[in-house]
């Protein structure tokens, strides 16, 4: 009977260990796999578009002007791009992070916590003006 209760305990505690790891493991994969597939993490909603880096950082730009973001600072790096902004009176934050000539991974976060909602509408708005170019 113990040695039943110990297997039980084992497998239990094994079974949440186990959870949490294999979802990082594979969410990290989901994130490279491609367009359409969006990635949740610490407040933050990502995901990879099929465009070249300076289509895909035009294409948040022209987001950010849609949405009448205000207090709105770019920075354009070489591979890389932040654009801080306030839309509707929440600080909303976009990355931009090239991956290969024809793929750019888009990270955004709305609010200080993070808004998943926001950010979704955030990055239909984005897919929706690289379909535009």
């Amino acid at each position: 009977m113990k040695r039943n209760l110990y297997s039980f305990f084992i497998l239990l505690s094994s079974l949440f260990l186990f959870s949490g790891c294999a979802a990082l493991a594979v969410g990290g994969a989901a994130v490279g796999a491609g367009t359409g597939t969006f990635l949740w993490i610490d407040g933050e909603l990502k995901t990879d578009y099929a465009a070249s880096f300076d289509k895909v950082w035009s294409a948040c730009e022209k987001t950010v002007a849609d949405m009448r973001g205000t207090d709105v600072k770019p920075v354009k790096e070489i591979a890389q791009g932040k654009i801080t902004m306030v839309i509707n009176d929440e600080k909303a934050k976009i990355e931009v992070i090239y991956r290969s000539k024809d793929q750019t991974n888009v990270s955004i976060r709305v609010g200080l916590v993070g808004n998943k909602l926001a950010s979704q509408r955030l990055h239909d708005k984005i897919a929706e003006n690289l379909a535009k170019n």
